[in-house]
């Protein structure tokens, strides 16, 4: 049985695990001191007002945004993952974070573990002392969450998207029973953090899944056209590349104005011009409709994904 430093071997006993961070004193699990920079110390369990459960890509992404945003201290933060190896690459991406292998004592939780394992690790976190919960975990309803963590605690589901990642993610949330609107504005600023929350009931999220969850690779797939459309109008592939890419950044900044898309395109669309010719095809051959029917098909897929086996 490992103790942690201050010798108290209960937590163990509880299951909440042995907390390493990468402050002075850097020891490994053996205990020896003089490990390289990026191994752990050991030190006591004491309450965080957030635990991070799931160290993976997106999990990493949040710790770091909230992190960057100031939304808490490093002290305040804690980051699970179950796996060694991942555990030391996050107390260097996350410095002053602390990792752990199992959840500890905290105020709130964001689950950002695989579906499957969404029940486990709300149980965890309530036993842990959370009183509210976060889960962007896609397909798992909020009653599912609530069944595991118990009725008094706060649920809110979230679906984010990819852009998350760069800090630039757009997410929806909805809120159980039990919460609160200050829960939904704690929600709301953990997701704000790498990117932008609405408010949406949950049967909202199978479509939210759709459009902006699956949107990414909507414009991935108009990225890769255009740079193809590119190549055969006589570019070479490399400025075509570049020149999408700035393309889709500088439509991106004019939309962010709040400025109605329609207006935007018709300034750029002159009578008998270029533009209207080639928007012409696009109309033609149903981009539109074609787009109408991708987050339709994705909303409906999500749907399907959530409903319990044999429902």
């Amino acid at each position: 049985m490992i103790r942690t430093e201050t010798g108290d071997d209960r937590f163990r006993q509880a299951g909440l695990g042995v907390l390493w961070t990468t402050e002075r004193g850097r020891c490994g699990p053996s205990g020896k001191s003089g490990t390289p920079a990026g191994s752990f110390s050991l030190r006591g369990v004491t309450g965080h007002r957030l635990a991070i459960i799931g160290g993976g890509n997106m999990g990493a992404a949040l710790g770091r945004g909230l992190l960057d945003s100031a939304w808490a201290p490093a002290g305040e933060i804690a980051v699970v993952e179950v796996l060694d190896d991942r555990r030391r690459a996050l107390a260097d991406l996350l410095p002053g974070v602390t990792v752990v292998d199992a959840a500890p004592r905290c105020e709130g939780a964001v689950l950002a573990v695989k579906p499957g394992d969404v029940p486990g690790a709300a149980a965890a976190a309530s036993a842990a002392g959370a009183t509210r919960i976060l889960s962007i975990a896609a397909g798992v309803g909020i009653d599912t969450i609530q069944a595991a963590c118990g009725p008094a605690v706060a649920v809110i589901r979230a679906m984010p998207n990819t852009a998350a990642l760069v800090g630039a993610g757009a997410a929806a949330v909805s809120a159980g029973r039990a919460a609160s609107a200050d829960d939904v504005q704690w929600a709301t600023t953990i997701l704000g953090a790498v990117g932008t929350a609405e408010v949406v009931p949950e049967h909202q999220l199978d479509a939210v899944t759709g459009l902006s969850g699956s949107g990414p690779a909507y414009l991935f797939l108009v990225a890769e056209a255009l740079i193809d459309a590119g190549v055969s109008a006589g570019l070479t592939r490399a400025v075509a590349d570049a020149l999408v890419r700035q393309l889709l950044r500088g439509a991106a900044a004019l939309l962010a104005d709040g400025t109605h898309p329609a207006v935007l395109r018709n300034a750029v669309t002159s009578p008998g011009g270029t533009t209207a010719a080639g928007l012409a095809v696009l109309e033609r051959q149903g981009v539109r409709a074609a787009l109408i029917d991708a987050v339709a098909a994705a909303t409906a897929r999500s749907a399907e994904l959530g409903r319990p086996a044999g429902g």
